[in-house]
Formats: structure tokens, C-alpha cells, sequence
């Protein structure tokens, strides 16, 4: 990310590589790579979201560690990748969505920002916020119907645990789209789709934009005492080396990740119980989905609004990771989809 300088009141300056806007970028490079390095992350880090997400639905508070071992020992390892082949089919163009909305958005506000006079570190902030805004409302609407897909397989299987699993039982991805549809038309594929955007387009605004301040702040305390050994006294600046910069994005990250999990869980453990639970029967004698009220009462029932924080710490690891990584794969994406990559070379 562009940061230009420290912070203002720093007597040294830090030079770090220029950000790499839209407009510099091999769209077809960066879509192809793109999906190729997500789709490794996305891998590393599906055993955590499958433990959160079935300590969202259990009716007990369960540690995430006892969840794990309940899952292996009944169904093998591989229970911690159910669903994954939906996931990863629906994280592709949905990844490639939210990518190109985050970078137009990102360039354009930026550059109205800087033109209405405001400050670097202003624009930065609020081209970030404003980014990861529009990138999680346009990638929900690929990713809640996969999401419902891969959620409900998520959570079968018997482990030894009380788990709230939807009636249904599903073969693969295929089978559980089919059945959801047969049930509850395509409107079921969209459980959640409200409230997934109340979850995630905040979080992703308040992500970005925490990582844009994060960033100066570590480059305003850490950066700088890591950086001293490489300074230039005579032109009293500092020139950072590629481990520094991908080590302070890294830190960065994962502050606003940890931030951003504590103050969206409720929701999330709510649209979460939203796409894999069954509602009540309707007077009609046909299954509808539950409502918000009756997630919440039923939170509230079985451990106390406490229990609107389950699977905290699976999320927030996971979080904390998916951002690190995603930051530092993000940036080196970027700089090998460069059109002039000698530009933007790390040395």
C-alpha cells in the first residue's frame, strides 16, 4: 500500500515501494494468479472456518480443540475439508469480483479524495473504506448461495456433539444445491443475504481502513527501529527491504483482522445459523427459514448472549491469518501482475 511517508510529525522519512493502482495491473495476470494463490489460502485456512462455523450451530459451548478431535476421530481427517470443493468453486469469481471492485473503487475514490484537498493518509484511509465497502457487497452476490451450500455440509456428520444440523442430509455440493432448491426455491440458496451484508461490508470497510492506519502507526514505531540499521544518515531517510514491508503489512493485518472478528461475531454467528438451520413449520405445513428473531431468542436460550460468541477464537485465528496472508499474498500478487514490473520491485 502506498503510505509515502511516515508519519508527519517523524523527523526521517520511509521510503517504500509506490502502490500499484488499476490502471498499472495485467487484468488478465492478476485475475489468473489471483485465483490460483487465494485458492492455496483458501485451502490453508478452511479447517478453522468449518470449526468455527459448527461451534456457531452447536447447542452447547464446545472448545474448538475438542471440536477438531471429535471430527477426526469419528470421520478421519478429511472432515475438515467437507464442503471444501463447493467453496473453492464459488471463492474463484467470487475472489475475482471483489478484487476488481476493491481496486477501481480504491483508485477512483482516492484520486476524487486527494482532488477535494484532502490528505494523503485521509485518502488513503478512506479510498481503503470505501473500497472494501463495495468489494463485500459485490462479492456476496456470488458468495452467499455458495456459502449456504458449503455451510450445510460443513456442519453434518456425527461427531459426538449436539450440532443444530439442518434435516437434510446431502451426498456433495451438487446434491445439497439441488435439494435446497427443491425445498425452498432459489430465495434459499439466499438465506442470509441481508445480514451477510450488514456482516460484511462494515467489517470489510472497517478492515481496510484499520489497515491503512495500522500500517503507519507500525511504520511510525516498529518499522523505524527495524529500519535504522538501513538508514541513510545523510539524507536522514530510511529504505525498508522487502522482509520489512511484507512483515509490517503481515502485523497490520492481522490487527485489523483481530478487530474486525470482536466487533462482527453476533452477526456472523447469526447469519451462520441463518443458512444451515431449519426454520419452523408455517401454518401451511411447509418448512420456511428461521427468522432473525427466532436465531437470536434461541442463542439467547441455550447459553445466554454470551452464546452469540461462539467459535470467537477459531474465527478470530482465522481471520487474523486469512488477513495476514491475504494482505502479503495481495501486495506480491499485485507487483507480479505489474505491467512494469522493474518499477515495483521489491529489493
Amino acid at each position: 500500500m502506498n503510505l509515502g511517508a511516515a508519519e508527519e510529525e517523524s523527523a526521517q522519512e520511509i521510503h517504500i515501494p509506490a502502490d500499484i493502482n488499476w490502471e498499472m495491473l495485467d487484468k488478465s495476470k492478476f485475475f489468473f494468479l489471483g485465483a490460483a494463490l487465494f485458492s492455496g489460502v483458501s485451502g490453508a485456512l478452511y479447517p478453522a472456518v468449518l470449526i468455527k462455523t459448527r461451534q456457531q450451530v452447536c447447542q452447547s459451548q464446545v472448545s474448538c480443540v475438542r471440536t477438531a478431535f471429535a471430527l477426526v476421530r469419528h470421520d478421519g481427517l478429511r472432515s475438515l475439508y467437507r464442503g471444501f470443493g463447493t467453496s473453492l468453486t464459488g471463492t474463484i469469481p467470487a475472489r475475482a469480483l471483489y478484487m476488481a471492485a476493491l481496486e477501481v473503487t480504491k483508485s477512483n475514490v482516492g484520486s476524487v479524495a486527494v482532488s477535494l484537498g484532502f490528505t494523503e493518509a485521509k485518502a488513503a484511509a478512506l479510498a481503503n473504506a470505501v473500497g472494501g465497502l463495495s468489494a463485500a457487497m459485490a462479492a456476496q452476490l456470488v458468495w452467499t448461495p455458495v456459502d449456504v451450500v458449503s455451510q450445510r455440509l460443513m456442519v453434518q456428520g456425527g461427531s459426538g456433539l449436539a450440532v443444530n444440523a439442518s434435516r437434510c442430509k446431502y451426498v456433495n455440493g451438487f446434491d445439497a444445491f439441488r435439494k435446497i432448491v427443491k425445498t425452498d426455491g432459489l430465495r434459499g440458496l439466499y438465506r442470509g443475504f441481508g445480514i451477510s451484508i450488514l456482516t460484511y461490508a462494515p467489517s470489510n470497510a472497517v478492515w481496510w481502513a484499520s489497515y491503512s492506519v495500522a500500517q503507519r502507526m507500525v511504520w511510525g514505531g516498529i518499522g523505524c527501529y527495524v529500519c535504522k540499521k538501513d538508514s541513510d544518515e545523510a539524507n536522514n531517510t530510511i529504505k525498508p527491504d522487502s522482509k520489512t514491508v511484507m512483515a509490517v503489512q503481515g502485523v497490520s493485518a492481522a490487527m485489523a483482522g483481530s478487530v474486525s472478528a470482536l466487533i462482527t461475531m453476533p452477526l456472523d454467528t447469526i447469519k451462520t445459523r441463518l443458512q444451515v438451520l431449519d426454520g419452523e413449520d408455517s401454518s401451511s405445513g411447509k418448512r420456511c427459514g428461521p427468522t432473525i428473531g427466532q436465531t437470536v431468542r434461541n442463542l439467547v436460550r441455550e447459553g445466554g448472549w454470551m452464546a452469540c460468541y461462539r467459535g470467537l477464537g477459531p474465527r478470530c485465528a482465522s481471520m487474523s491469518m486469512s488477513a495476514t496472508t491475504m494482505i502479503t499474498t495481495y501486495e506480491f500478487l499485485k507487483r507480479l501482475s505489474a505491467k512494469n514490473q522493474e518499477g515495483f520491485a521489491l529489493k
